[in-house]
């Protein structure tokens, strides 16, 4: 069993809740995309945000895996991104974990910031596919682990 901790360190308890997400089936690329656009909000609005990209009626701007990204005419501020629901419904379990630590804490919800929103690549598992004629095509699924830390502002 491995032991996880936290990329971020010098956190003050008294003021903080953490989560995070191990090993989680969604793509580690649009968890990068989604927590680059969470990061320093205040937590009912990212929350809010990630409830309209689950309904498609928000873009998650992509800003570092853009590669042959198509233009959306959707967008503003930025000419490539996407719906990624399955992301954001992980990310916002994560988010609805912190703050329940946050409430457990004795926190006020209503002032909580995303101090810190990091993912990093998790396990890769390996699959295969059946052919035909007895061949098999082995393919991976990616993971992704997720940080959050709320922290109370004001």
């Amino acid at each position: 069993m491995p032991n996880y901790g936290y990329s971020i360190i010098g956190l003050d308890p008294d003021k903080t809740a953490v989560a995070s997400g191990r090993n989680m089936r969604c793509s580690p690329k649009h968890c990068v995309e989604i927590c680059n656009e969470i990061r320093g909000e205040m937590l009912h609005d990212a929350l809010d945000l990630l409830d309209k990209v689950i309904d498609e009626e928000a873009w998650i701007p992509y800003k570092k895996y853009k590669k042959k990204g198509a233009h959306h005419s959707g967008m503003k501020k930025w000419h490539t991104g996407g719906h990624p629901v399955k992301a954001s419904k992980k990310i916002r379990e994560v988010l609805v974990n912190a703050e329940a630590n946050a409430d457990h804490k004795g926190l006020d919800i209503d002032r909580l910031r995303i101090k810190h929103a990091a993912t990093q690549k998790g396990r890769t598992y390996k699959k295969y596919i059946q052919r035909a004629f007895g061949r098999s095509t082995e393919y991976f699924e990616h993971t992704a682990h997720v940080e959050i830390v709320l922290e109370e502002v004001g």
